[in-house]
Order: C-alpha cells, then sequence, then structure tokens
C-alpha cells in the first residue's frame, strides 16, 4: 500500500512544492493537482524535505510517503484560530477538487496530541497499523500537563500504576498491565536501565508499547515497554526559555536550543547542534522534609541532514539530589490514620543519582526501500543513598492512638556504579515476493552491563537481627536527626552480556488483509559474586556463579483494513524474564543470588484483539483492544520472608481497553482513555494473596484542552485509580484527582501558564511497595513563563 501511493504520488504531483518549517509558523505551496490525492498520498518529513525541491518521478524520495492524516492535521493545526480552517472542513477521503495553486501560511500556536509517527525503528508499520497497543504522550501533552517527572507522564496513560521504591531500587518503577515494567525502560530504542527517577527536560515524546515486546526488545515486557524518545537537532533554528515557580519551594527552568550549522547549496543537505538544559528544585506538596534536586543537560549533534546518510551524536548527563520519601508504616494491611505530612524518616537521609548517556546513530538510505541504522551506546549510572523505612509491631491497631505507637526506623544504606556497552544494527527494507509485498526489519544486538552495588545497615531490619539498635520515634508527632553511622553487610559484582538476533515481517497480501511474524533470539549469560560481612566488617560468606538463559522469542498477528482509516487485528506474542534480568538491584535478595538462582525464567504468553480507527478526516484516533496475559513460572516475595523471592505458579491477566485521542474540532482537543484488568494468580502459595501486586481493577484518565480564544487555552484533566494491593492483600483505596490548566499567549512568543494539580487536595496513596506505602502530592500550583522563539 505505501509503495502504490508512492508511485500513485509521483504520477500526480508535477510542480513545485515548498515546505518551510520556522517556529511557530509553517507554509505549503501545493501544486494544480487533485488535491484529495496529493493530501492522501504525501506526507511530509518535518525534519528531511528539501527546500525548493521540485516533485516529480526523479525524486529520490527525501519524503515520507505514507496516510494522509498527518498532511491534513498539520494544514488545519495551522489554520487553527486564523479564519481559515473552514478551507478544508467537509473534505473527505476521495474527495478530487480541482484547484490552481494553494498556499497555507499562518501562525501555529499548539502542535498536536496525535502522534501518527512511530519512534521505534524495529517497527515495520505505522502506529495505525501496527497490531499492537501502543499509547504516545507527546511534547504538547506533556507540555499542557507541565509534566515534571517521567512518572508524572505515565498516571496519564490508562493501565499503569506506580510502585514505590526500596533500599535496592528507588527508580523508576511503573506497572504495565498487571507486571512490574521497572527494567523495561527504553531510550530511543535502546534499553536504559539505570536505577535513578527520569526527568522529561530532554524527552520529544513518550510511548508506551502495551503487551509482551520481547520480539523486539529482548527480555522482560511482559506488560509492556516504555520508550522515551530525546530531542534531536533539526534544520530550523529553535529558542526556547520555560521557568516554573510553585508552591512547595517548586523552581524550575529549562532551556532548548537548536542551531543550524551550515547548508550545502541548493541540496537541502545540512548539520545543527542542539542542547537541552534543566534546573530544578522542590520539595513535594503536602509532605515535610522530602525534597528534590536535578540538574541537567543534553547537547547533540547531527550531520547530514536531509541526506542519505545522517550521524547523529548525543550526550545526556542528569544529577540529582533528594530527601527520599518512604511514607507510611502498613498497619494491619492498611495506611495508617494520620496526617499526610507526617514523615518518618530523618532529614539527614539522602539518595544522590548520576546518569549519563552517550550514543551515536548513524542512518543510511540505500535507497527508497532499504534503510540501515546503527546504535552504539555507553551508559553509566552511580547512586549513594541512606533511606529510612518506618515499621511498626505486628500487634498495632489501626485503632491506637497515634501518639503511643512506636515507628521503628529501619535504616538502610548504599552506594552503585552501574556501566552498559551496548550496539545495535537494524534494517529495513521493502520487497515483494508474487503478488506479496513485504515489510522486514532485522537486526543484531550486543550488550554488557556490569553492577558493584554495596549495601550497608545501621539497625537490625524486620527479618534479619543484626544486633543493632532501632531508632524509633512515635506515629503522631514523628522527628529527630540520625548521626549513627551504617556498617557494609553486602556487596555483590555483577557482570551480563547479552547477544541477539531478530527478524520482524509484515506480508501485504492485498489491499486489506496483512499478516505480521517474528522471532528474536537471545542469550543472557551473568556472572555474579556475592560477599557478606558482619557487623564489625568481617566477612562471613562469599558465593560465585554463572547463570545463563537461552531464550526465544516469538510474535504474529493477522491484520485487517476494511477501510483506509481502520486496522482490527489479532496478534499473539511471547516474553521472556531470566532472574538476573535486574542487574542494577540483584543483590536485594529478590534478584539472583544463591537462593534464586535455581528459579527458571519466566514465561509470558499474551493474545490481543484490537480496532483502530482513525475518525474525523484524520484529526481523531481511537482504539479499543481485549487482551490476556499469562505468565508461567511467576516469582514473587514469599509471604513469610517478603526478602526473598519463590515461584508462585501462574499469574493471569484479563483485560479491555479504549483511547481517544486527537482533535474534536478546531478548539477542542483531548486524550482519554480507560483500562479494566481482572487479575489472577493461580496455583498460589499457602499464605499468599490471590492478588497481583499494584493492579488496580480499573484506571481511566482524561485531558482536555480548549482554545477559547486567539489568546487563552484552559485545560481540564480527572484521574481515577480503583483500590489496590501488595503482598498478602496490604491494600489502598480507589481515589479521583483532578487537575486544571490556564494560558495566556501574550504574543506569538511569550506564554504565561498556570497547572493546578489535585484540585481538590485529595489524601491519596500514590505508590505502594510490600513493607510501606508513599501518600500522593497534595495541591500543587505551578506558575510558568515560556519563551519560545
Amino acid at each position: 500500500m505505501r509503495r502504490e501511493a508512492r508511485r500513485q504520488a509521483e504520477q500526480e504531483v508535477s510542480g513545485p512544492v515548498n515546505f518551510r518549517v520556522n517556529q511557530g509558523k509553517e507554509s505549503w505551496r501545493l501544486p494544480g493537482n487533485p488535491l484529495g490525492h496529493i493530501l492522501n498520498h504525501w506526507e511530509p518529513d518535518c525534519a528531511t524535505i528539501a527546500k525548493q525541491r521540485s516533485v516529480s518521478q526523479e525524486l529520490p524520495f527525501d519524503c515520507c510517503y505514507c496516510s494522509s492524516m498527518r498532511m491534513r492535521r498539520l494544514i488545519s493545526n495551522t489554520l487553527v484560530g486564523t479564519g481559515a480552517g473552514t478551507m478544508l472542513a467537509g473534505m473527505a477521503f476521495g474527495q478530487e477538487p480541482q484547484v490552481e495553486e494553494i498556499l497555507v501560511e499562518g501562525v501555529q500556536r499548539r502542535d498536536s496530541y496525535l502522534q501518527d509517527e512511530n519512534s521505534i525503528g524495529k517497527l515495520t508499520e505505522s502506529l495505525l497499523d501496527t497490531p499492537q497497543s501502543v499509547t504516545t504522550l507527546s511534547s504538547q501533552m506533556m507540555q499542557d500537563r507541565n509534566v515534571m517527572s517521567l512518572d508524572e507522564a505515565l498516571r496519564n496513560v490508562p493501565g499503569i500504576t506506580l510502585g514505590a521504591g526500596e533500599f535496592s531500587w528507588q527508580g523508576n518503577s511503573p506497572t504495565v498491565r498487571g507486571f512490574s515494567s521497572r527494567n523495561d525502560m527504553f531510550l530511543d530504542g535502546m534499553r536504559d536501565t539505570g536505577n535513578y527517577a527520569r526527568d522529561p527536560f530532554n524527552m520529544d515524546s513518550v510511548q508506551v508499547l502495551l503487551g509482551p515486546s520481547s520480539v523486539v526488545f529482548g527480555r522482560g515486557s511482559t506488560g509492556g515497554v516504555i520508550n522515551q524518545s530525546t530531542k534531536k537537532p533539526q534544520q530550523d533554528e529553535l529558542r526556547s526559555l520555560h521557568v516554573n515557580m510553585g508552591n512547595a519551594g517548586i523552581r524550575r527552568i529549562t532551556a532548548d536550543l537548536n542551531q543550524p550549522l551550515n547548508m550545502r547549496g541548493g541540496t537541502g543537505e545540512s548539520s545543527a547542534f542542539r542542547v537541552n538544559v534543566l534546573a530544578h528544585r522542590a520539595e513535594v506538596p503536602g509532605r515535610d522534609v522530602a525534597e528534590s534536586r536535578r540538574d541537567g543537560l543534553a547537547p547533540s549533534l547531527s550531520l547530514g541532514l536531509g541526506s542519505a546518510t545522517r550521524l547523529t551524536l548525543s550526550y545526556m548527563r542528569l544529577d540529582s539530589e533528594s530527601i527520599p520519601d518512604y511514607g507510611f508504616p502498613w498497619i494491619e494491611g492498611r495506611p495508617p490514620k494520620v496526617d499526610r505530612e507526617n514523615f518518618y524518616g530523618f532529614e539527614s537521609d539522602f539518595l544522590d543519582t548520576q546518569a549519563e548517556v552517550a550514543s551515536a546513530i548513524l542512518d543510511r538510505r540505500i535507497n527508497s526501500a532499504v534503510t540501515l541504522d546503527a546504535q552504539v551506546r555507553y551508559a553509566g549510572y552511580e547512586r549513594k543513598s541512606r533511606i529510612t523505612e518506618p515499621q511498626v509491631d505486628s500487634f498495632v491497631s489501626l485503632d491506637d492512638d497515634p501518639r503511643d505507637v512506636i515507628v521503628h526506623r529501619m535504616i538502610f544504606s548504599g552506594e552503585s556504579k552501574e556501566e552498559m556497552f551496548q550496539g545495535q544494527l537494524n534494517l529495513r527494507a521493502e520487497f515483494s515476493t508474487g503478488a506479496v509485498n513485504h515489510t522486514l526489519a532485522a537486526g543484531v544486538e550486543m550488550s554488557s552491563e556490569t553492577s558493584n552495588p554495596a549495601f550497608g545497615f545501621a539497625s537490625q531490619t524486620p527479618f534479619f537481627d543484626y544486633g543493632l539498635p532501632v531508632p524509633t520515634t512515635r506515629l503522631g508527632n514523628p522527628g529527630g536527626f540520625f548521626d549513627g553511622s551504617t556498617a557494609r553487610r553486602l556487596q555483590a559484582d555483577t557482570t551480563s552480556d547479552t547477544l541477539a538476533a531478530y527478524v520482524l515481517d509484515t506480508l501485504q497480501l492485498n489491499e486489506q488483509w496483512s499478516l505480521s511474524a517474528g522471532i528474536r533470539w537471545d542469550r543472557f549469560d551473568t556472572d555474579y559474586s556475592e560477599y557478606r560481612f558482619d557487623v564489625n566488617g568481617a566477612a562471613t560468606g562469599n558465593a560465585d556463579f554463572p547463570a545463563i538463559d537461552i531464550e526465544t522469542s516469538y510474535r504474529a498477528a493477522l491484520i485487517y483494513k476494511p477501510i483506509a482509516e481502520s486496522t482490527v487485528y489479532l496478534g499473539w506474542g511471547t516474553s521472556f524474564n531470566p532472574s538476573a534480568e535486574s542487574i542494577s538491584f540483584i543483590s536485594s535478595g529478590r534478584g539472583l543470588n544463591t537462593s534464586n538462582v535455581s528459579l527458571e525464567p519466566e514465561e509470558n504468553e499474551s493474545l490481543e484483539l484490537g480496532l483502530k480507527w482513525i475518525l474525523l478526516d484524520g484529526q481523531m484516533a481511537a482504539d479499543a483492544a481485549l487482551f490476556s496475559i499469562d505468565k508461567n513460572n511467576a516469582r514473587v516475595p514469599d509471604p513469610f520472608n517478603p526478602g526473598f523471592n519463590t515461584l508462585a505458579g501462574e499469574q493471569r491477566i484479563r483485560g479491555f481497553s479504549f483511547n481517544l485521542t486527537g482533535n474534536i474540532n478546531e478548539s477542542l482537543e483531548l486524550m482519554t482513555g480507560y483500562t479494566r484488568l481482572n487479575d489472577e494468580q493461580l496455583n498460589r502459595l499457602t499464605g499468599a494473596s490471590g492478588d497481583i501486586d499494584n493492579v488496580a481493577a480499573n484506571t481511566f484518565s482524561f485531558w482536555m484542552n480548549w482554545i477559547a480564544s486567539i489568546r487563552f487555552d484552559l485545560g481540564v484533566g480527572a484521574r481515577y485509580v480503583d483500590e489496590r494491593a501488595v503482598n498478602n492483600r496490604k491494600w489502598v483505596d480507589d481515589y479521583w484527582a483532578f487537575d486544571a490548566m490556564l494560558e495566556y499567549a501574550y504574543s506569538d512568543n511569550l506564554r504565561f501558564k498556570l497547572n493546578l494539580t489535585n484540585l481538590t487536595d485529595e489524601v491519596y496513596f500514590d505508590q505502594l511497595h510490600p513493607w510501606h506505602v508513599i501518600p500522593g502530592q497534595g495541591l500543587t500550583a505551578v506558575f510558568a513563563v515560556n519563551l519560545d522563539y
């Protein structure tokens, strides 16, 4: 279908086509041909199309020919608020008005929430034709919501809930479709294993692929994967400075500078440099003591923009210092009845992380049907921490007077350094075998990961008596300062090497029917050494052993297109989770050690029936899916000793999802969705819960932006998360949270914005852990001054 569109566009477009993108302004000059055909078959690539180039049969296809959705949306979005928006209104697919020439030019106030582009090159089709549920959080969406962390962005995706950190893991910990995805974080399609809280200052978009995806991404991905697409250099100048100020000491500055470096006369080929900068300071609204400080720098350089060969070099550094929040202790399986502000750690607690990622990406367009890309990366992650986890005795009741309840402060310290070297080579090709058209993606991957965490204790833990004192405070009136010392108790050294190869092919049988099939082979080789020490620092034992997992993953789908604007699919896929996949925290006891080394990899299988539909002349996208995910050899915390994992038989998630994204009309744009999950733990252990950890039966998200006038935008939103449980029926209530936004455009370049989060100051619990539970933030008001050129 895509190749036929190219051929038809070649035949029909024969005049000059001008495409210019400046900050806030776009223009097109369309020749005197049937406009409907042009819009149906011509889709410009904003980053690479040559300026002032004639489109003819000799065009070497610097453009991308696909659906009409993006071209229609670009034009209509540009016309929003100009009074000229009715020109294309009512034009349906297939209509062919004859025109001499159209010149469209105007100020584009907003980008769209609707993203039809696929930012992951390993997937062979557009998002509309991909047989898998995919949710994209666009840059415009994150800007409207004033997103300041990856967790804040993910709250806009139904089916995702957030877990809390522990002393060996303090980074992002999302649960996607009922299964933990903290090891399934990717950056520009490559694994991002770091144990750190990610910030969106250098993110262009976030894509969540729902359901097992091991054929594309390798180990993990039971519930889905989260891919962050970084901001990359482009051919046009960009200057952006955003300043945020809010309650709870919120201060945040981000800057984005893009500068073209040179042009080769008349060819459209250029180079560009881009840099993004972050300075962030904030406490947590509604919580005492907890605070965070982040500084980031992300320069990048692209050579060969607009040519057949493009090289992009990038670097990202994110430093963070915080007083971490470990919330409340559980009492009788519920959060205690105390003030949300109560903080049971110490003001001297700390969590310092440093993440740096250096990448080189080479894209080569061999011809109109074959492209090749190679990517190499070094990533380094460092972490130092001392945290306090509150615990109470098992005999404490929710009805006890908080002033009389003693809280034991379990103090843990740790430091670690992880490094990862990765390399990928991916080939994408289009060809035909007889009457069948193929779109094939194939590649190889190699990586080497190292981790050397060390953990210590300043008090005994709930499960191990080290003969150390346990600091205490009162549940109703916490306070105090810790001035003791910690002792190293455990040291681990780990190396994991991955070798993988994959192939994924989509076979277009005719205009309506397609088949997709893929296979991937992974070899995951881990060497692990563990050393233990007593409270005086004397060695008490060590263990050394290897672990090798060799797994094959599969994917298949049948795709039916009743019309060009819709896709119906039935997809099946597998994935696996080896014991050592969580390399950056494997020494926590729940990863790879002498108690868990013999555990077989978890094996997962999914089935999904889905529908995707483009509505309102390409302005709106809807999708719905019925899905089932089964996990065999499921590893869960032992109900009698949560410090260790054990096999718990089979886990099953059955669910339904629905999402709607795009423009209702020229003034209203929304992103909304609902997910229903039914979880079941089969063949469970004695004493274990029948619930899967951190699964909410119902989740809902809604955000709508209204262009009230040429100057004012108004946004409203709502989030709902059903009750959830962890580890043997510790559970929290459901909650609603409401948000709002008001923006005033003083000029084309200067905007003022106010975001209100949790309007009703609802007290709810956002992040769950088997040993503690963390309240969500209270009412948050942030005022922003945004300057864009």
